[in-house]
């Protein structure tokens, strides 16, 4: 069984920090679960591109407002707590906090802990990183 704390992990490096956002890192691919399981807060007032086109994620507002736009179609969703949304066409969007979000997100194939976002919002295929 695997038992971690979120204030705990936020002391470690399991705390991936970036401009307007963090995440930790609860679960990762070292853990064997076939996915990866994060809480990340977005900085109220910031907006990121995104673009997971070698992963799929999962995301659950716990608390915070925001948006998501769908860049390819224009489409926006309002996010609140109790909203949940999947990228399951490796959907390209902008994330924007009205307020500080904080979110669960779980990705599929699971990241390492390592990975930089790309220029393009990606992260490396898994094989690229292994």
């Amino acid at each position: 069984m695997i038992v971690r704390e979120l204030d705990s992990a936020r002391q470690t490096d399991r705390l991936v920090k970036a401009d307007g956002w963090d995440s930790t890192r609860l679960l990762l691919a070292s853990d064997k679960m076939g996915f990866s399981f994060h809480i990340t807060r977005i900085q109220a007032g910031t907006s990121h591109v995104f673009h997971y086109k070698h992963h799929f994620e999962s995301v659950y507002c716990i608390s915070g407002e925001g948006s998501i736009e769908e860049l390819d179609n224009g489409t926006v969703h309002e996010i609140r707590p109790g909203v949940m949304y999947a990228l399951d066409l490796h959907d390209r969007h902008r994330l924007s906090a009205k307020s500080e979000l904080v979110l669960a997100c779980a990705f599929n194939p699971p990241v390492t802990g390592q990975e930089v976002h790309r220029e393009d919002g990606s992260y490396a295929p898994v094989l690229e990183d292994a």
